[in-house]
């Protein structure tokens, strides 16, 4: 299977892949698992109250049970009270969804087929600029007429990092940051020669 290698004047030349990487069939379920996974893993869940076992204090009956002609009160730390516990009190929770590494790997390797296929995957020899200037990693991506992108590179330059920090519809990853939410949010995926051999590699 051949990819075709983009240039600002057009198609140049073309670079073999593995066909186990970018020829799979689409597996929509899969792919699903694997973006709900993904996005149940990234969040927090740092949420936390006090229930009445919780707050401090509270280890002794207020007053006595009767004689008082006041209601019943065993502990000052009852959800009843002011400063007493939160009944129901949310916990700290891991939203985390187990799934196997191979369903993962087997999900990335389908999206980015399904992008080979409808020609959003943008190939390119290299992918840098001079300096950390947002005008001109602009100036490049209006040469394959691209506004809005994922770059995968072999590793992030500093550079196209900085350049790239400004422009919201333009992210930057190296292969071992790629995942299935940035592969699908974005509409083209430019991926250098040598970050696809790499894929092949981490994939294949």
């Amino acid at each position: 299977m051949e990819l075709n290698i983009a240039t600002p004047e057009g198609a140049k030349g073309t670079v073999a892949v593995s066909e186990v990487t970018f020829g799979r069939e689409f597996n929509q379920d899969l792919v699903h698992q694997a973006v709900v996974a993904y996005m149940a893993g990234a969040r927090q869940g740092t949420k936390a109250q006090k229930n009445r076992s919780d707050v401090s204090g509270g280890g002794k009956k207020p007053w006595r049970q009767k004689g008082t002609g006041r209601a019943r009160a065993g502990t000052i730390r009852s959800p009843l009270w002011r400063s007493g516990g939160v009944t129901f009190a949310a916990d700290p929770r891991d939203h985390s969804v187990k799934l196997n590494k191979k369903m993962y790997r087997a999900a990335l390797r389908c999206i980015l087929s399904e992008l080979a296929r409808q020609e959003r995957l943008v190939v390119v020899e290299s992918f840098n600029v001079d300096a950390p200037k947002t005008k001109q990693l602009v100036s490049k991506l209006a040469q394959f007429d691209l506004s809005e992108a994922l770059i995968v590179t072999e590793e992030v330059s500093e550079n196209l990092y900085l350049a790239s920090r400004n422009l919201h519809k333009i992210d930057v990853r190296d292969v071992q940051a790629i995942d299935p939410v940035s592969l699908i949010r974005f509409d083209k995926v430019v991926v250098t020669v040598s970050a696809l051999k790499k894929i092949e590699e981490v994939l294949g």
